[in-house]
């Protein structure tokens, strides 16, 4: 009798072929109309823009900056840049430039000493961003949806509150994609983010044009926010710092979309995107304000008595791009380092239940209530999706072709309870089980963030399903943190991410520190000659 798995596999073949059929003759196709190198950045002319969020809020403390002068540096630089890239869409240049004087007047009147400063406002008149998505209060929270367009925030996010507690001052917000469901920050409130490596290519989303202030070193740090990468893949493409958090330590409130679900809101998490891996710790400190005990972030970490994981691809799956050789080869020059610095032998797994990453991801965002269609309607009725895609195809569209085909694929497909969403939701509890007994409370997993470097714009549409290396350790409810590891042989940022038991951020934030060290972290875009 004829084994029944033969006709899949030989399907699963064709279908593999296909698709690699497809990204070849895409790829080809892009790099033709992208033919000409994109554009450079300005040169940054002050110093205090390469420094770490942490160092200048020193400096400001103990006078050797103003806020003032800090502040004039940021904005005069999101003015050289935001031309070419997009990045800030919205800001608050001269209520923050007022914050920063008030600042440096309570520095000066010296009602509190320079010890209870740095304890009770770490952050004190240094200058930040986020992601249009998370509520500032008095500015616009559009979401990147055109019905948004003229929403302003009543009050601020939990973690903005936090922020400006510790003395952060908000001085812009950073565009996203449509309602935060795209790997490119790109919509028709706001228009395409563009990568300030090669203005060519993506910068990569939702949280693309945070990812992208912060290579083009246009503020301190950024807050953005993940439910299926968001935070990761724009730090990937734009070669920073990013962390996701784990489940229920940083408050959602203020972020829109708002999860449907607890189970949703237990796969989103805001967190912080910066060039330094300094600046990680303390930030994550302040913005799960309370709840940073849970994390134990003050406990001194040992990389030598850390258990190094690696795997550097997903064994396979059927519609997501190989690994490229360039990421692969960085696992290896880990390990070495490992080897060679701390006597550490990384153990190289081969998990195939990363197979399923996208699937799992897909169906387990599954809500019983709440329909894509109905979100893009700004939550009043439905928008008609046919009609839609008709009012696109003349440019009339309010909406971006992804959302709407995001719109159709859910109404389209097995819904929430059916029995492909249990199988799958079986599946993700399965998976999670065995990588919270393999990590425990002192193992990392070192995984790829993204299978390729940033692709050019419009491209990833043809690649959908790239995001599952990120979008998998979000139903998995895990934290991670992407760590920046140079350039490709295109100029363009690469990187791994390193993934840590729930509650144990301080394990991933600290291999980061590590490899910062180790490699180098950030690089500065190329710039003007």
């Amino acid at each position: 009798m004829m084994n029944s798995k033969l006709p899949l596999r030989v399907l699963g073949k064709v279908v593999w072929f296909l698709f690699g059929l497809i990204e070849m003759g895409t790829r080809f196709l892009f790099k033709w109309i992208y033919r000409s190198k994109g554009a450079a950045m300005p040169p940054i002319k002050n110093l205090v823009l390469l420094e770490s969020a942490t160092s200048i809020a020193k400096k400001i403390r103990t006078r050797k900056l103003t806020s003032v002068e800090v502040m004039k540096a940021f904005v005069a630089r999101i003015e050289a840049v935001n031309p070419t890239l997009n990045c800030v869409v919205s800001d608050r240049f001269e209520d923050a430039m007022k914050e920063a004087a008030a600042a440096d007047e309570l520095i000066r009147a010296a009602t509190m000493d320079e010890e209870t400063l740095a304890k009770e406002k770490p952050f004190l008149g240094v200058p930040f961003t986020t992601k249009d998505c998370i509520a500032v209060k008095g500015m616009m929270q559009s979401s990147g949806l055109y019905k948004r367009r003229h929403v302003i925030a009543e009050e601020d996010a939990d973690t903005i509150g936090l922020l400006r507690k510790a003395g952060a001052i908000p001085i812009g917000l950073t565009n996203i994609s449509e309602l935060c469901m795209w790997w490119e920050s790109n919509n028709t409130v706001h228009g395409r983010t563009r990568n300030p490596y090669d203005s060519n290519h993506i910068v990569g989303g939702s949280s693309g044009g945070e990812g992208c202030a912060q290579a083009a070193s246009a503020s301190a740090f950024g807050i953005g926010s993940d439910i299926g990468g968001s935070i990761r893949m724009p730090a990937f493409f734009n070669g920073v710092f990013g962390h996701k958090p784990s489940k229920f330590v940083v408050s959602n409130k203020g972020q829109y979309p708002r999860p449907v679900t607890k189970e949703q809101d237990s796969f989103l998490g805001i967190g912080p995107l910066c060039r330094r891996a300094d600046d990680l710790l303390p930030l994550l400190r302040i913005i799960a304000g309370t709840n940073e005990k849970l994390l134990r972030l003050d406990e001194p970490v040992d990389i030598k008595k850390i258990r190094f994981f690696y795997q550097d691809s997903d064994t396979g799956s059927l519609l997501v791009s190989p690994v490229s050789k360039e990421i692969r080869v960085l696992f290896e020059k880990i390990a070495l380092h490992l080897d060679k610095a701390h006597k550490i032998k990384a153990e190289r797994i081969q998990e195939k239940k990363f197979r399923k990453s996208f699937q799992m991801w897909l169906y387990n965002m599954k809500t019983p209530s709440m329909m894509f269609q109905q979100q893009l309607a700004n939550l009043r009725g439905s928008i008609n999706i046919p009609w839609e895609f008709l009012k696109w195809c003349v440019g009339y569209s309010e909406h971006t072709f992804i959302a709407l085909t995001t719109a159709l694929a859910e109404k389209i497909g097995p819904g929430y309870g059916s029995s492909v969403y249990e199988k799958f939701v079986e599946e993700r509890d399965v998976f999670r089980r065995e990588m919270m007994e393999l990590l425990g409370d002192d193992g990392v997993l070192l995984y790829p963030t993204h299978p390729t470097a940033a692709p050019h714009h419009n491209e990833p549409l043809f690649k959908p399903f790239n995001f599952s290396y990120t979008g998998i350790v979000n139903v998995l409810t895990l934290p991670a943190t992407h760590v920046p590891m140079g350039l490709d042989s295109q100029g363009l940022p690469i990187g791994i991410q390193v993934i840590a038991n729930d509650k144990c951020d301080r394990l991933s934030i600290a291999v980061a520190r590590e490899l910062e060290k180790a490699f180098g972290g950030w690089t500065p875009p190329p710039i003007d000659a």
